[in-house]
């Protein structure tokens, strides 16, 4: 069952998942498509042609533009913003779209600001108020103005330190959960080398 406020102003050929709750003032455009069990919260704008995973939380003021895909399992914090047009101005009507994909199991942080163009990695974490201007790698934690990667996440959001070098990986184990995480030992190298 979908469950709509009656403030919601939601298409017609939009297309919702079963289990997906739609909160008040939320707008959902034309041909988007949100998954199961979504909860899209208060003043959400959601453009046409949005493709929203299943189990996705969408907090309240969220901003998600045409040619954003948000794939299963997202976490996206109050009032973030994705953005579609790299050089945008008033009096051009046609511009061209860069897309952004945000990866099954990454968390936005409030009021974190996404520039068009960029992919967020799997379980990647974006700090509250960050503003992601290039490609943040899987399990990745990034933060400030430019947002730049200060350590790494396990699934479960828990940061991670001391890995140990396997192969082509570093792996860590959460201290939480036990699980481990392995991440490229290229991208590893680079968060070192800017500390």
């Amino acid at each position: 069952m979908i469950r709509t406020h009656p403030t919601a102003d939601v298409s017609p050929q939009a297309k919702i998942g079963d289990g997906t709750n739609i909160w008040n003032q939320a707008q959902i455009r034309e041909n988007a498509f949100i998954g199961k069990n979504c909860n899209i919260g208060k003043d959400v704008y959601i453009d046409f042609d949005v493709q929203i995973g299943n189990n996705v939380k969408i907090q309240n003021g969220v901003s998600i533009y045409h040619g954003v895909v948000i794939e299963d399992n997202v976490f996206m914090g109050p009032h973030c913003i994705t953005t579609n047009d790299m050089f945008p101005r008033s009096w051009i009507s046609e511009f061209a779209v860069h897309k952004t994909l945000i990866k099954k199991g990454a968390s936005v942080g409030a009021g974190a600001i996404l520039v068009c163009g960029i992919t967020v990695g799997e379980y990647a974490m974006i700090g509250a108020g960050a503003v992601v201007t290039k490609d943040v790698p899987a399990y990745s934690l990034v933060v400030g103005n430019p947002a730049r990667t200060i350590g790494f996440v396990c699934k479960c959001g828990q940061r991670v330190s001391e890995g140990v070098k396997e192969g082509n990986s570093v792996l860590f184990k959460c201290a939480k959960c036990g699980e481990k995480t392995a991440v490229p030992y290229e991208t590893y190298e680079k968060v070192q080398s800017k500390k």
